[in-house]
């Protein structure tokens, strides 16, 4: 058989139900085996970046390895950007890249470039298969490599003559591994009594615990413990229903705000890692001297990075926190416990009545605030949809307007990049045909990955595609103040270079992809627009004119 029918059943073998690509042709062999494997589902996009994007919330989305297929060099370059979300995000990736012909490789031919050294520094291990006889072994090496804690991207490169070698040497993967790691008990006994004599314990957990499916077991500690539960700024998944007292929010991009987040805690214990993410350098910790640190994590490599832990074990994350609650039983009071959620429900409260006060402060202006649009939104969201948000500077907002119970009913970007949040729905919609996609983006975001609104309309895919218009690179406007202050480079008021001009116009080129599109200026009227778009069944474009930076 030829080295393409081993690459087509090595992904069959190993559950691979769909390939996210922007083919070339250097990927000729692979589109044209793809007939004769009808179940591996081929998504097809216009740029690299949105292949990779929305690849990686599809695997988030399905907890599948999924494969992204782009096309040598140049291709290999544009993908980049995503392949590093990817890598944050710690996906089960296998990207694959046609090569030229090995033969050509002394004759520097059209496109070449050595793109195994290209991937390398974003994924966990990147190879070209050399003759048709390795691909077996590679492509099982690639899967169980993505799959190993902690998960992650790899690299495989495809030369167009090695796809076509004969080969004897069958696909094959290997039986079911049983990997997950029990936590040692007596670090579970030393983190109880740690955090059974600590009086204003706090949580903080990224994303791993979604992924582990220890989302409910989250929420029964958190509850046992009376204490807060802070989720990283960059975050791809719900740990905890945003509408619970425990929810404390987002943590800031910095040391200093981070730990007046925390306040006086005198206990801080971490799920997964590793923490945290900062953009702006603070002398003094996040965690507050004297804090005692307990980490729980599911491998070894994100333990103790940068943290002086009073306990840390490596374990599963679902088993590690229940075997955690289990163990705290009966060293905690259950009053104390209630005192603390019941204080952390005031602040709930507080925080509610904070966001209706500014709401009543924006009212109807025009153009809206933010705030009043993400709202308008959410109360025109039916209750099977789901979010994927990039709106940047609100997603703050976003975390608190809408509904989210549980995983699966929002997924955000990791690792910073922009134009990963329209891409990525695209995914999300592929995985999940039942519920319809609500896809919040910045308008600066949108324009890096507009080319999804074609695959949208290509699939028919329930999508509906809000971008908030503001007409300039807000975060940028907020971090350059801030810049400004911690380096003292004197009052200027001008934004150079941050401003979206001429204005782009969405609605057309929504229209120019085959997705109708609206816009709206008038608060009043956004909610009724969202319930109309998510009716349509198809993908359907928002414009809406959001205020700029006062």
């Amino acid at each position: 058989m030829r080295g393409r029918i081993v690459f087509m059943e090595a992904l069959r073998v190993h559950g691979v139900r769909a390939i996210f690509g922007n083919p070339g042709t250097t990927e000729s062999p692979l589109l044209d085996s793809l007939l004769e494997y009808p179940e591996i589902r081929y998504i097809t996009t216009l740029h690299e970046g949105i292949a990779v994007s929305a690849a990686v919330l599809y695997a988030q989305a399905t907890g599948e390895t999924v494969v992204a297929n782009v096309h040598v060099a140049p291709g290999l370059g544009n993908a980049l950007g995503s392949l590093y979300g990817a890598m944050k995000s710690c996906t089960p990736l296998l990207m694959t890249a046609g090569q030229q012909d090995t033969r050509l490789r002394l004759r520097d031919p059209v496109l070449g470039h050595d793109l195994v050294a290209m991937a390398a520094p974003l994924v966990k291990w990147s190879t070209q298969v050399t003759h048709a006889d390795e691909m077996a072994a590679v492509m099982q090496r690639a899967m169980l490599t993505a799959n190993e804690a902690p998960k992650g991207p790899v690299f495989v490169s495809l030369p167009i003559n090695v796809m076509e070698q004969e080969t004897a040497k069958h696909a094959w993967a290997t039986g079911p591994l049983y990997t997950e790691i029990e936590p040692d008990l007596m670090g579970i006994e030393a983190a109880a009594q740690l955090l059974a004599a600590a009086q204003r314990p706090v949580i903080v957990t990224g994303d791993d615990v979604a992924r582990a499916g220890a989302a409910p077991a989250l929420l029964k500690l958190a509850e046992r413990l009376g204490a807060p539960v802070f989720q990283d700024t960059l975050r791809q998944h719900v740990v905890l229903p945003n509408r619970h007292p425990a929810y404390g929010g987002l943590l800031p991009l910095d040391a200093t705000a981070i730990r007046a987040a925390f306040g006086e805690t005198d206990a801080v214990l971490m799920l997964g890692g590793p923490f945290f993410e900062e953009l702006w350098y603070d002398p003094r910790p996040a965690i507050p001297e004297g804090a005692k640190i307990v980490q729980l994590a599911h491998c070894s490599g994100v333990l103790a990075r940068n943290f002086e832990l009073s306990a840390g074990i490596v374990g599963a994350l679902g088993p590690s926190i229940t075997a955690l609650d289990a163990a705290l039983s009966g060293k905690l009071p259950a009053a104390s416990a209630a005192a603390r959620l019941a204080l952390l429900a005031q602040r709930a409260q507080q925080r509610r009545n904070g966001i209706l006060a500014a709401l009543a402060k924006t009212g109807n202006s025009i153009p809206m605030s933010s705030l009043r649009a993400v709202t308008e939104i959410a109360a025109g969201m039916s209750p099977e949809a789901v979010v994927v948000d990039e709106s940047i500077t609100a997603t703050g907002e976003v975390a608190h307007a809408f509904d989210f119970k549980v995983s699966g009913d929002y997924f955000g970007q990791r690792g910073g990049g922009i134009g990963q949040g329209i891409a990525g729905a695209l995914g999300v919609a592929v995985a999940m045909p039942g519920r319809p996609v609500v896809a919040i983006s910045g308008d600066g975001s949108a324009m890096y990955a507009i080319q999804s609104l074609w695959t949208a309309a290509l699939l028919r895919l329930p999508i509906v595609f809000v971008i908030l218009a503001n007409h300039e690179y807000r975060v940028l406007k907020h971090n350059i103040d801030i810049y400004r202050q911690r380096f003292d480079t004197g009052a200027q008021q001008l934004y150079p270079h941050m401003d979206l001009t001429p204005r782009l116009d969405f609605t057309a080129l929504a229209q120019g992809m085959g997705v109708v599109g609206e816009r709206v200026e008038d608060p009043a009227q956004l909610a009724a627009a969202v319930k109309r778009a998510i009716a349509a069944g198809a993908p359907r474009l928002i414009e809406v004119t959001v205020a700029g930076k006062q």
